[in-house]
């Protein structure tokens, strides 16, 4: 598998915010420490962690431990960009799994690398990977699941993912459940890189509208989804927890040299 590389070391810098890792690195070094992971073959679990999930992890140890042990953890939010920089430590970008998604299917459609949808209303999974296979011919989508399905189904929806050999899983359940079932399933798929995705299939099928780039190098995109989902506002809430934590907790924030 060839796509263009940037230098990266197998042990990533960290930061610990609120006993929750995430690695300092951009979206160029992401992207190719999944294609490392993907070439390796072992099942590995990648973490795109905003500020809700660093607020919901100080409560839910189960996923704080998930995000630890996960092989990679982007810093997906600007709140998150913005806590470090408060502490001195500045984290490249914002790496979110709307962008990555994207990126690998830039990379599929080059490679033939192997992506599976799994989560999201029923038909929307299939729609956006109709929209990406139409900007990106040659895109290879192994499957497509919608993550409205009952327990008793989920053997059968793992045999139908182990049947189609994807490379990569992405996986749109939202926080903390999608990263619970990847952890839950991981060593059974053996699928190389499993990594959960959030509203993600919503935005590339075209049925929730992405925020201006003004928004979102802002940090305003919460704004934004609100305005359009006001179902999104329990999420939204955690947003000032979150913002106090940082300002009360001087030591809430440390630096790991090899995260």
């Amino acid at each position: 598998m060839e796509a263009a590389t940037v230098p990266v070391q197998e042990h990533i810098s960290a930061v610990s915010l609120f006993g929750v890792r995430v690695h300092a690195v951009s979206m160029d070094e992401a992207i190719q420490h999944i294609l490392r992971f993907v070439r390796e073959n072992n099942p590995r679990q990648v973490v795109t962690a905003d500020s809700s999930m660093v607020v919901m992890a100080q409560r839910d140890d189960h996923l704080r431990d998930i995000i630890n042990r996960a092989d990679l953890v982007t810093p997906d939010s600007i709140g998150i960009l913005w806590a470090c920089r408060r502490r001195g430590f500045v984290m490249p970008e914002r790496v979110s799994g709307v962008d990555i998604v994207v990126r690998l299917a830039q990379i599929s459609a080059q490679t033939g690398l192997r992506l599976y949808f799994l989560g999201a209303q029923p038909g929307v999974a299939e729609q956006a990977a109709q929209r990406l296979q139409a900007r990106y011919p040659g895109v290879c989508i192994a499957g497509c699941q919608h993550g409205y399905f009952p327990p008793e189904s989920e053997s059968e929806i793992v045999r139908r993912i182990c049947e189609a050999q994807p490379d990569v899983l992405c996986v749109a359940m939202g926080i903390p459940k999608q990263e619970k079932w990847i952890d839950r399933y991981r060593d059974v798929l053996r699928v190389p890189v499993s990594i959960g995705v959030g509203g993600t299939f919503d935005v590339l099928s075209g049925r929730v509208r992405r925020a201006p780039l003004w928004m979102q190098r802002t940090g305003m995109e919460w704004l934004w989804r609100v305005g359009h989902n006001p179902r999104k506002i329990s999420k939204v809430m955690l947003l000032p927890r979150f913002v106090w934590m940082v300002l009360t907790n001087q030591k809430a924030i440390e630096v790991v040299r090899n995260g």
